[in-house]
């Protein structure tokens, strides 16, 4: 790809965010939360959608709705309602990639000792989340580690698949499924929700994937070869380039440009 201007960047930039409305979110792991309507039923499905969105979107999307099916289309009720000791066989047949069915049941515990004692995962996240702070960073790694302690005390289960559900940035990861939710969460048009109203969307950082990590090689928005977390942040702070304020609103486009094989 020639190299382009930044005013050729930032006008396909948005000639892209606006093509990829909310008729062209499928396939997307998004999908799974779009169906519901009262916020906690939402949180609850985009969580669970971005802790299971790695590997092929076939497959994510296939895995959530066998744990759908097990929830009965029911976030919010199910998990008030669950009981490790009762309900954790419920996943047992279940496995995605990484994940066994006693991860995913582990998961659940954490969730319920969660609403439980916080009502929300906003709630959680905003404990360590300050003002002042360049960006979501140190919120996030804070998240991430309570996330995985609430988890393996809430179910005495403690497995490589449950400490891969919540990397943490402070560790080098990118944490591109955390950084997901926290865009569903955050920024606020057709696609995202904008339930969580307490943090501006110009501390989110991009989701870097396979995708995200290839086309902005190509565009000249990182020079790094390998996903992390500061190709994250060098991706993002160069998209504010293009929108000080909001600059992940690229992620879908630039995702699914890459996903479908298309031209930027």
């Amino acid at each position: 790809m020639p190299r382009l201007t930044k005013e050729k960047i930032k006008n396909k930039l948005n000639y892209h965010y606006k093509a990829f409305d909310r008729a062209k979110i499928s396939p997307d792991p998004l999908e799974i939360p779009r169906r519901f309507t009262n916020m906690y039923d939402i949180e609850i499905a985009a969580f669970i959608a971005s802790v299971f969105a790695y590997g092929s979107v076939t497959q994510i999307l296939k895995s959530l709705e066998s744990v759908l099916k097990i929830i009965e289309n029911d976030p919010l009720n199910f998990v008030m309602e669950y009981s490790h000791k009762k309900d954790k066989k419920l996943f047992k047949s279940i496995k995605h990639r990484f994940y066994t069915g006693e991860d995913i049941a582990a998961l659940f515990a954490g969730l319920n000792k969660i609403y439980k004692t916080y009502g929300s995962l906003n709630y959680l996240f905003l404990l360590y989340y300050f003002e002042n702070a360049d960006n979501i960073k140190g919120a996030l790694s804070f998240f991430s580690r309570n996330l995985t302690d609430i988890v393996i005390k809430s179910s005495e289960h403690n497995s490589n698949g449950v400490k891969f559900m919540f990397p943490d940035p402070l560790k080098g990861s990118a944490c591109k499924r955390q950084n997901l939710f926290l865009r569903w969460m955050i920024r606020n048009d057709e696609l995202d929700f904008g339930l969580w109203k307490e943090i501006p969307t110009s501390k989110l950082i991009i989701p870097v994937d396979t995708h995200i990590a290839k086309i902005s090689k190509k565009l000249y928005l990182t020079k790094r070869e390998n996903v992390s977390w500061k190709m994250a942040e060098e991706i993002t702070n160069n998209l504010k380039k293009f929108d000080a304020t909001d600059p992940v609103k690229y992620d879908f486009a630039l995702c699914h440009i890459g996903m479908r094989k298309l031209n930027f």
